[in-house]
């Protein structure tokens, strides 16, 4: 995919709020969210060290990110279902944006779609820590772009 044609963040949170709104109720939801942690990537266990893990969630959950081509590029894992499906989501908003989108990044979408409100306030704060790692990666790729 070229760097035209690759879906803004806006765009792809749009897309993740039209596919929740297909769903009558969180326990519909819930299930399509931990599908879509099924269906993420396996991460390589080199990457299941302390060094990456994100600290601040319950879950263990681990996420390494790489830069090429000026984008960021995420990968993670979780030892919990519905937490896997979270970091998926992340994954699929974030991964493959530029370092100032993704630290710019509002994320409306997890209120958009009623996530806030329906997670325990443990798994709110997993997800902040999650979002709050993926902003220093991208802020770190920039800097060493900027400072080789």
């Amino acid at each position: 995919m070229t760097m035209e044609t690759r879906p803004s963040i806006r765009e792809i949170e749009d897309e993740i709020v039209e596919e929740f709104g297909l769903f009558d109720d969180w326990e519909s939801k819930y299930e399509y969210i931990i599908d879509m942690g099924r269906k993420l990537a396996p991460l390589d266990a080199a990457y299941r060290t302390d060094a990456h893990r994100i600290h601040g969630c319950q879950s263990t959950v681990w996420m390494a990110s790489d830069y090429r081509d000026g984008r960021v590029h995420f990968r993670a894992d979780a030892d919990a279902m519905i937490v896997k499906g979270l970091v998926s989501l992340l994954i699929r908003v974030l991964s493959d944006q530029t370092p100032d989108d993704i630290v710019n990044a509002e994320l409306g979408f997890v209120d958009r779609i009623g996530m806030t409100s329906h997670l325990a306030q443990t798994r709110s704060n997993g997800l902040r820590a999650m979002v709050k790692q993926m902003k220093l990666d991208a802020a770190a790729w920039k800097l060493k772009q900027h400072n080789p």
